[in-house]
């Protein structure tokens, strides 16, 4: 193609739209992002309206998926799901028709896709007829019970916001109407910064298998735990593999550590 391609970003998060736009700009400097939506009705408005050439849609979005909107769009655009859960589109995937990344998306993996999206415009191939494998993905996605924990937490470092793995905190503490996050930063160094969601919503969010509430104020990431030593009235402290500080075991908790 003679003029430069085009792109639409859909993903509910603004600072994983914003990142993936950086990394294409990267990856793929001639490309243009002629639209970022919020969700997937967006994505089809905008799509309507720009008719852009390539669409990056994350799978799970508020209302429309990213595959109800890939259903709407058709082949009139080459698509790349974006997903957290890479069973949604390993499927397609494995038949060659669809292309997809898996947060958070890395670059090598992004350059082998802009490779193929490149081959695919210089060839003038156009976007595969893929309304059979959309409805099959779709369907797959609606069986699904599997649950969706939180992946990423927004928290205000002084001036600025930073994206945090969910992986790489520690643990978290109720501070008034606040919860202060304690994470591994740059190289492994103890970090921490206040987020306003409160403890309880944010457990909420967290897959139980890997974070347990310990405290009325305090949920720990068990991976996080060097060992327990018990105290008096059946409480216990947790020594933490990466930090200096302890963290309180009220008896509400302590039978969680019974067997440790």
């Amino acid at each position: 193609m003679n003029r430069a391609p085009t792109a639409l970003i859909a993903d509910d998060e603004p600072l994983l739209r914003e990142a993936l736009a950086r990394q294409l700009g990267e990856a793929w400097p001639a490309l243009q992002i002629v639209a970022q939506a919020r969700n997937g009705r967006e994505a089809v408005e905008q799509h309507a309206v720009l008719r852009p050439d390539i669409c990056f849609l994350d799978v799970h979005m508020p209302g429309l998926s990213g595959i109800e909107a890939a259903q709407r769009i058709g082949s009139v655009a080459h698509l790349v799901f974006v997903t957290a859960f890479d069973q949604y589109a390993v499927q397609a995937f494995e038949h060659g028709v669809l292309d997809y990344l898996v947060k958070p998306v890395e670059m090598p993996r992004l350059a082998a896709t802009v490779a193929r999206l490149q081959a695919r415009l210089r060839s003038a191939e156009p976007a595969a007829n893929t309304d059979a494998l959309l409805q099959q993905l779709a369907a797959q996605l609606q069986r699904s019970t599997a649950p969706t924990f939180l992946r990423w937490l927004r928290v205000q470092v002084g001036a600025h916001v930073r994206l945090i793995e969910v992986d790489e905190i520690d643990y978290l503490r109720a501070d008034a109407k606040y919860t202060m996050v304690a994470w591994r930063g740059d190289g492994g160094r103890p970090s921490e910064a206040l987020v306003r969601t409160p403890l309880k919503e944010l457990l909420a969010q967290l897959d139980p298998e890997r974070f347990a509430q310990v405290h009325r104020a305090v949920v720990v990431n068990l991976r996080a735990i060097q060992h327990v030593a018990r105290g008096d009235n059946e409480t216990a402290v947790i020594h933490l593999k990466a930090r200096d500080e302890t963290l309180p075991v009220s008896r509400s908790y302590t039978h969680r550590f019974r067997q440790m």
